[in-house]
């Protein structure tokens, strides 16, 4: 995305028509060659390429192949932006691909859609254009949005750079085991009958960068950390295998992160043939390395060492690190043992250089983007007897200063975490009753409709925010410019005749943030931009100590908003699960004890907004999922206090007020039941883009008494769905879910959509209800 989010602009800018394809092209050269160039001065041996992408990396994989999609109209040639922004996005006619979290991580990638029929064929370049861009720059082109999105402006910014990078691919069989079914094909139809017919583009594509000169390539097959079969294990022994001849000449890597590799996919992947290197994280992937310890590593082979984290903004332990190093060295020998990131860091912060206003001490303790590859060489020097005692010594006087720092620790919140664990928190009545005593009190029409939360953030809006933020306007004018768009949001909802509103958190910046700010225990970034989506990035904030809430944070505004309206009006907050899994956590402590101080602060929110009046609160826990442990065997415990954590924000509340919860973008059929465990009254969850996967759950018999939203349309592209189109996804919902739990709303909130999108789509939406309300008033 770049330091300053570069790439985000020039996407939404090309998106917008304000500029061309040319001018984002130029943008993307210019951050592609920036990174080399920063890697190479810090002193990286082994560079990665192909590492970049205008919209997520396995679409990237999927143009590579040319496995599109055939409702994209795509004529064979080289793959343009066109058809790439198509699949990521949809357009006017056609939806987009299905999109979920990218293993436990806050990062999304667009769902491979493939069957029998998919024809597979070398449709995009990248790879090789971006290793060609490193090591020798290229020519000069004109270039329009029909041509290939993997071709290179000439670079002007840097002189040729002659950088030799390791290009990096999505393994074969790690794509194909993030696939799905194209609509219509069978299940039983095994994706992995593909392999052959998706190594045949491998091939071309290995075959061309060794003419182009690499000397290594790296294969994320990261799937590898996951709870295989046997039949899934055989499938990379038959791949690589299959390219063994192709690696003549070639040092491949694996790479696996995430988590640890089991013992036999460890056996099995240090097994591969062809292979020169293998990969581990070994910061969250600890019983990989006893595993090395123990099983031994081949002869001969590379390991690629994940000591430094990828995925967090702590400054490395760097005497901790060379210790493990050392162990190391002695299993795999001196010579073969590389110094490494624990997984790629766009998961983390770019550039701590960026951050002027962050307190000094915490900055201390953090390490960014740009700082661990400095770490990473560190390390690597060290190793080689190089030692930079300057380096070591202030990296130790920061470790320990945050150990002993009386800002991180508060007692008081340390025991009131300690005595929930006496307790399971749900709440006295079942929630049959509960839905009982509150449609008694909101009196709502069968499929109420709602929206999950946020309206369009408009240029005006985020000015308002930033001058208040940087004191250029007084309080009551901020207050005011916000009273009035919660005021046209209001209206708006009541013109659409919606029955459950939304104030529309114009105050909000990032629904995580926004409640971190006011929250103790919380440091906040300028410019930690992380990549979320396609050009939608995220700050995360910083977890550093023990967690409180000294006021309440949004009753003002929530109270507000009901003033303006008769219908109900719904508190808005996000959950402790969602807060913890969307922030840079400490890592001095379980995870679990700080979701639980979380959970104790929102719950005092929860009851200040009941007692204010607001009788609709929604607890947003659209990350649950997310934090799912990729093992099967470390899952129960993750949601019994993830679930439980979320029971205790609401378990005081009257049975008259109504709880929802709102989830997004992830697989949830595999832990249904503890959803249902959550107790919520309502639940509002992605559905639309997914092809409606979350229905298959409850047609397989699983009964849901709360009420259930799924999404109708997806929010995420800027197509507008029909009345039709909505009335059809409503009564495939009708097939399996009662009539009288069944919500009609979109798939997510609409902060990133326009209003010239989201006026239409919400009026068919509530058009659909209606339309179906009479149907079924009239079958009675």
């Amino acid at each position: 995305m770049g330091p300053k989010r570069e790439l985000k602009f020039a996407l939404e800018s090309f998106w917008d028509g304000k500029s061309g394809a040319q001018d984002l092209q130029k943008v993307a050269a210019d951050l592609r060659c920036s990174i080399w160039k920063q890697m190479a001065d810090a002193g990286i041996k082994y560079i990665p390429s192909n590492t970049f992408s205008y919209y997520d990396q396995v679409l990237d994989t999927t143009a590579m192949l040319g496995a599109v999609p055939d409702r994209y109209g795509w004529n064979g040639e080289e793959i343009g932006f066109d058809t790439y922004f198509s699949m990521a996005r949809g357009n006017a006619s056609v939806p987009a691909m299905e999109m979920t979290k990218w293993f436990d991580t806050n990062y999304h990638f667009i769902v491979p859609e493939l069957g029998p029929n998919t024809k597979f064929s070398y449709a995009s370049h990248k790879a090789v254009a971006e290793y060609n861009e490193a090591k020798a720059g290229t020519d000069p082109f004109i270039c329009n949005s029909n041509q290939g999105f993997d071709q290179m402006p000439k670079l002007i910014s840097y002189d040729l750079l002659g950088i030799d990078t390791i290009p990096v691919l999505i393994g074969p069989v790690t794509y194909l085991l993030l696939s799905k079914h194209a609509k219509g094909v069978e299940k039983s139809f095994s994706l992995l009958s593909l392999l052959g017919n998706v190594l045949s583009v491998y091939k071309e594509v290995i075959a061309e960068l060794k003419a182009a000169g690499a000397s290594w390539i790296q294969f994320d097959e990261s799937t590898l950390v996951m709870d295989l079969d046997s039949h899934q294990l055989q499938a990379f022994i038959d791949a690589y295998s299959e390219l063994e001849s192709s690696f003549s000449g070639l040092n491949v890597l694996i790479e696996t992160y995430f988590a640890d590799v089991p013992a036999e996919a460890y056996k099995t992947a240090t097994a591969l043939k062809g292979v020169s290197g293998f990969g581990f994280d070994l910061v969250r992937g600890t019983k990989t390395l006893d595993l090395i310890k123990s099983s031994g590593f081949p002869a001969g082979k590379f390991l690629f060492a994940g000591v430094v984290d990828g995925r967090n903004i702590w400054a490395n332990d760097l005497a901790a690190s060379l210790s493990t190093l050392q162990d190391l060295e002695c299993v795999v020998g001196k010579d073969k043992l590389v110094v490494s990131t624990s997984c790629s860091l766009m998961h983390t912060a770019v550039d701590l250089v960026n951050e002027t206003k962050l307190d000094s001490e915490i900055k201390s303790w953090l390490a960014f983007a740009a700082q661990k590859v400095v770490e990473v060489n560190a390390l690597a020097m060290a190793l080689a007897g190089q030692k930079d005692e300057a380096f070591f010594s202030a990296n130790a006087a920061a470790q320990a200063s945050r150990k002993s720092s009386p800002r991180v620790t508060n007692e008081e919140v340390q025991k009131a975490a300690a005595d929930l664990k006496g307790s399971d928190h749900r709440r006295a009545t079942n929630v049959s009753a509960r839905l009982d005593a509150q449609q008694k009190k909101l009196n709502l029409p069968i499929l109420p409709t709602t929206t999950i939360g946020s309206f369009p953030q408009t240029m005006d809006l985020r000015r308002v925010r930033r001058e208040y933020k940087a004191n250029k306007i007084l309080e009551e004018e901020y207050v005011k410019a916000i009273k009035e768009e919660i005021n046209k949001v209001v209206k708006l909802q009541e013109e659409l005749d919606i029955d459950v509103l939304v104030h529309g958190e114009p105050e909000r910046n990032d629904m995580v943030e926004y409640f971190g700010e006011q929250l103790s225990g919380f440091a906040f970034t300028v410019n930690g931009w992380v990549q979320s989506y396609g050009s939608r990035c995220v700050k995360p904030p910083i977890i550093y100590g023990d967690v409180s809430r000294p006021k309440p944070m949004t009753v003002f505004w929530s109270t507000m908003a009901q003033s303006m309206t008769a219908r109900p009006m719904k508190g808005m907050l996000t959950g402790p699960v969602t807060i913890l899994n969307w922030s840079f956590v400490r890592n001095d402590q379980p995870r679990s004890e700080t979701c639980y101080q979380i959970a104790l602060a929102i719950k005092k929110e929860v009851e200040d907004l009941e007692a204010a009046g607001i009788q609709v609160i929604q607890i947003d826990e659209a990350a649950l999922r997310e934090g799912l442990p990729l093992h099967k065997s470390d899952q129960a415990f993750y949601l019994e206090w993830a679930v439980h954590s979320f029971r205790i924000t609401n378990c005081g509340v009257k049975d008259t007020t109504q709880i929802h919860t709102h989830m997004c973008y992830s697989n949830f059929n595999d832990i249904i039941h503890s959803i249902i465990g959550m107790d919520a009254d309502v639940i509002t969850i992605e559905n639309s883009r997914s092809d409606e996967k979350l229905l298959s759950v409850f047609r397989e018999g699983v009964k849901y008494g709360a009420g259930i939203g799924p999404g109708v349309y997806d929010i995420h592209s800027p197509r507008i769905p029909s009345t039709e189109e909505i009335v059809d996804r409503i009564n495939k919902m009708l097939a399996v879910l009662e009539t009288n739990i069944l919500w009609v709303n979109p798939d997510c909130g609409l902060k990133t959509r326009k209003y010239a999108e989201v006026n239409p789509a919400l009026s068919n939406m509530v058009a659909a209800a209606k339309v179906l309300r009479t149907q079924l008033a009239s079958a009675k």
